[in-house]
Parts: C-alpha cells; sequence; structure tokens
C-alpha cells in the first residue's frame, strides 16, 4: 500500500486494490487563515474524521461523495477494515476539547493508527482498545493534544512497526504548536524520507520501532 502525508493531520492511504482512504481533512484557509495549508482536491473513497474541528473535519465538493466515518465501532468498507475507539482531546476526560476518535484500519494485512488529536497518554486498557498496531500516525505539536515527550511515551506503548508524527509546527500552520524536531531530536532510528509519499508491505516492515519523517505536501 501507499501512504501519502498531504499536513497538518491529514493523510491518504491506497490499498493494492486502489481503494483510498483520507484521515482528518482540514479547511484550508479555517480559524482566521491559521490552518494555511493548501487545499486537499485529491480523490478519496472513504474519509475518517476523529473529532467536530475545522482542521480535521471539512468534507468538501470533491468528497461530497465519499464514505465517511466519525463514530466508534466496527465497519467494513470496499475491502477496507476500520475501527473507530473513543479516546479525548485532552487529559479531562474530554471536559477541555471533548471526545476525539482513534482509527484502526486494516489494509493489505497490516493495521495503521490514526490518533487523531489525542490529548493524553493511554492507560493499558485504551492501549489494548487500540493495538496491535504496526503503521501509527500520531500528534506531537503540543498545546491542543499530546506534546513530545507525551507522544514517545504513547508511541512506547503502541509498540508500532512505523511511527508517522502529525500536527506540529510548520510555515503553513499559525497555531501555537511544537516543531517537529521536538519529537525527533535524540531519538533513535529516525528516517527522513525527503517525500510525501511512502510504500509501505507487511514483508518490509522493521523488527522495531522506526519514526519516519514525511514531508507534507501542501504546505
Amino acid at each position: 500500500m501507499k501512504i501519502k502525508y498531504l499536513a497538518h493531520s491529514s493523510f491518504q492511504l491506497s490499498s493494492a486494490k486502489g481503494t483510498r482512504l483520507l484521515t482528518d481533512p482540514y479547511e484550508s484557509g479555517s480559524y482566521g487563515g491559521a490552518v494555511g495549508y493548501k487545499k486537499i482536491d485529491e480523490p478519496t473513497d472513504v474519509i475518517t474524521i476523529s473529532h467536530n474541528h475545522a482542521d480535521h473535519n471539512y468534507i468538501s465538493r470533491e468528497h461530497d461523495k465519499s464514505r465517511v466515518f466519525r463514530e466508534a465501532g466496527a465497519f467494513v468498507f470496499k475491502g477496507i477494515s476500520v475501527r473507530g475507539v473513543s479516546l479525548y482531546h485532552d487529559g479531562s476526560y474530554g471536559s477541555e476539547r471533548g471526545a476525539c476518535i482513534a482509527f484502526i484500519y486494516t489494509i493489505d494485512g497490516m493495521s495503521f493508527c490514526h490518533l487523531g488529536d489525542l490529548g493524553h497518554l493511554l492507560s493499558k486498557s485504551e492501549a489494548s482498545q487500540v493495538g496491535p498496531v504496526d503503521v501509527l500516525m500520531i500528534p506531537v505539536g503540543g498545546t491542543f493534544t499530546v506534546d513530545a515527550g507525551e507522544a514517545g511515551k504513547v508511541m512506547e506503548s503502541l509498540s508500532p512497526k512505523i511511527c508517522l508524527p502529525m500536527h506540529y509546527k510548520t510555515k503553513s500552520v499559525g497555531f501555537n504548536l511544537g516543531p517537529l524536531e521536538d519529537f525527533t531530536a535524540g531519538r533513535a532510528n529516525v528516517k527522513i524520507l525527503n517525500s510525501s509519499e511512502a510504500e509501505i508491505t507487511k514483508a518490509l516492515l522493521p523488527k522495531s520501532t522506526e519514526v519516519w519523517v514525511l514531508k507534507p505536501s501542501k504546505l
């Protein structure tokens, strides 16, 4: 399968059979221009939305016929299994910013997890509900989500083969987020791919966790 990092918390996952899945699409220009990434116009078959904020839940005209999942539960669509687990956008059981759905996808025999705007460490029970995970997409920028240090602890609790950081400060986002380097600096097994896309197969998954840094394509 192929995975492409669009920007912020939005990835496109494409199965070997051509089914396309889009995570947390943002509204370009939202929040008074704070979301300065270019518009997402890639065609897609299915969309998952972790929570109802404009930088994660925008359905454009190009996507108005796509299947959309935004709730916890188990679903199957065009050969892709989708499972939503209810977590929180903050460390106070949702009292500050509400719930956040972590979505787990089974694609081409591998397990992918998108944590949305996760705002807390995972309990053993929550980690068990989410895992096991081959490829993890995790926010690292703090302020509205777990920060770099907390993200590292969440990563350790899930033990993915590949970890893809997301939701951090770039030139195209005006939110008060920490930079990617807060998460990657001093960490072993970090691969800077210098591309927005990567191909992942079950046979080539690393034996221990590697952090892969994909370049946002919508800067």
